[in-house]
Order: structure tokens, then C-alpha cells, then sequence
């Protein structure tokens, strides 16, 4: 069993596809979000135009049903500022909502599902996993 956690790009390859989310994971994986990325997917929400909101609404709503998610928690905190020092020591700063993903992942001991490349390679303690769309 897969402990993961997707990342927003991951999940929005799929509403981009018209798959529904649930179907990125195999049965036997254990796949949640954090709380970034559901804040992510609701800004999407409210910026989509008012005949495209309904369906956007639909889509998060599915997501949201589908997978548990995870607060920021001190826990999460606490790894979320240990990547945020590791990011400036090395300067090679990353996004902030990545590095929250980063350490939610590192806080659960789940490997990060993502289409971004390079926002979680060489974060210690983070495993990413690659997991192709469809």
C-alpha cells in the first residue's frame, strides 16, 4: 500500500482529463490532500466565471468527498519550518503552498504525488512518487 499525498497539479490533470479523482489511486493506496490543497482548489472556485462555477463547485465538492483531508497542524508546522530553513540555507527557495504540501507530507510519512517537477526534489525527508495520469 501507497501512503500519498497529491499535490493540486496532480488533481487538476484530472479535472483537465474529465476523470474523476477517486480513479488516480489504485484501491490499495491510502491517499489524502492537505489543507493547502484544498484551499487551492477553492480559489479555483471562485475565480472560475459564473457559468463555470457550478461545474467547478461539482468537481472540488467530488474531491473533497473522495479524500480525507489533512489540517496544518503543529505537527506540520513544525516541517514547514524545518523545509523553509533547509530552502533558504540551500538557496533554492520554493513555493510556499509546496513547501505546506511538502511538510504535510513529511509530517504523515506519505510520498507526494505531483505533476510540478521540481518543487519537491531535494526536500529532505519528502518522498515523491510518480504516478502517471489515467
Amino acid at each position: 500500500m501507497n501512503r500519498l499525498i497529491l499535490d493540486t497539479s496532480y488533481l487538476i490533470g484530472f479535472e483537465r482529463s474529465g476523470v474523476a479523482a477517486a480513479e488516480s489511486v489504485l484501491d490499495e493506496d491510502d491517499a489524502v490532500i492537505p489543507a493547502v490543497v484544498a484551499a487551492e482548489l477553492e480559489v479555483g472556485v471562485h475565480l472560475a466565471s459564473d457559468s463555470e462555477r457550478p461545474r467547478r463547485r461539482a468537481w472540488v465538492d467530488g474531491v473533497l468527498d473522495a479524500f480525507e483531508v489533512v489540517p496544518y497542524d503543529l505537527s506540520v508546522a513544525r516541517q514547514h519550518g524545518r523545509l523553509i530553513a533547509h530552502t533558504t540555507r540551500t538557496g533554492r527557495p520554493r513555493g510556499r503552498h509546496d513547501l505546506i504540501v511538502a511538510a504535510t507530507a513529511a509530517s504523515t510519512g506519505r510520498a507526494v504525488v505531483t505533476m510540478d517537477e521540481g518543487a519537491f526534489d531535494d526536500l529532505p525527508g519528502v518522498a515523491r512518487l510518480s504516478r502517471p495520469m489515467g
